[in-house]
């Protein structure tokens, strides 16, 4: 598949149905030295609670079937916190 495939797919989490963004805005983390991806980082939607914008970071094994439309993900809500980071 083609980056070029990719963008403009919204990103679903199969957890709980969320929608975490489209790939249009995403950013991939690609391992240098494999040349594999190794995750995607999703740009916040609005600003948390502590002022912050928050990026979340989806490791590559979480994704689960890149479809026709949309991205499927599985990540439950503790590893949603867990990938979040500021910038």
């Amino acid at each position: 598949m083609r980056f070029s495939e990719l963008i403009g797919k919204e990103i679903i989490n199969i957890y709980d149905g969320t929608r975490m963004g489209h790939m249009m805005a995403s950013d991939l983390i690609i391992d240098p030295q494999t040349g594999m991806i190794v995750a995607l980082v999703v740009p916040a939607r609005g600003w948390s609670v502590l002022g912050g914008r928050q990026n979340l970071t989806i490791p590559w094994e979480a994704v689960k079937k890149v479809g026709l439309e949309v991205l499927v993900v599985d990540l439950d809500q503790n590893q949603v916190m867990a990938y979040r980071q500021s910038y």
